[in-house]
């Protein structure tokens, strides 16, 4: 079983790839992680995504279809695999077609007031990088170690609007080009619930 979890950023996909992974066995797949794993390696293909990173471009969308295509042909990912953060685009939709059949792409709809909402209120500690929301924790330092709370650059409204403009433009096609095999699903509740009503409809598509 393979799937693709479309979404707006700080939709919660990262937190439903992991529930899933536990559930169906399956692998979870981020470009970022792969990026990160060929450049440490120094890899062919991660030194020529390095070259990319370093002078502050993109790494094209060949680089990246290579370094999925090396990662979901190991023998872990033959049971299936969870792409998180991939395809962003209708080009990288249809390159991504030529190496893999998708089964399964699960939609996060989360408004995005309360995306703005969750994300600014966000903090991480300075110390051990624990994460907290102060709609559920008021303290301005760490309950693990004490250490002061800060809300990164990225976590702040003006960028959080940016990032949800940018989806809108380019990845929010994808719902309509991958409309045979959607399911779409609440992702304002609790992770829990969010992870159940994804169960409930895997279960239905089985049958």
């Amino acid at each position: 079983m393979n799937i693709i979890l479309l979404g707006a950023p700080f939709s919660g996909k990262g937190t439903l790839a992991r529930n899933m992974v536990n559930e169906y066995n399956l692998v979870q797949i981020s470009t970022g992680d792969l990026f990160r794993e060929n450049i440490k390696n120094q890899t062919e293909i991660g030194l020529e995504a390095k070259s990319y990173i370093d002078k502050g471009n993109l790494v094209p969308d060949d680089v990246t279809i290579k370094m999925l295509s090396d990662r979901i042909a190991q023998d872990d990912c033959q049971n299936g695999f969870i792409l998180d953060g991939f395809p962003r685009s209708i080009e990288q939709a249809v390159a991504l077609s030529k190496i893999a059949n998708i089964d399964i792409v699960i939609l996060l709809d989360v408004p995005y007031s309360t995306i703005e909402q969750r994300v600014e209120g966000r903090r991480v500690c300075t110390g051990c990088g624990e994460i907290y929301n102060t709609m559920t924790y008021s303290k301005t330092e760490c309950e693990k170690c004490g250490s002061a709370l800060y809300q990164r650059d990225d976590d702040k409204l003006e960028t959080v609007r940016h990032r949800l403009e940018v989806y809108d433009q380019i990845t929010a096609p994808l719902i309509d080009f991958y409309a045979d095999i959607l399911l779409k699903v609440q992702g304002a509740d609790s992770p829990l619930d969010t992870f159940e009503q994804v169960k409930t409809l895997i279960e239905s598509r089985k049958n």
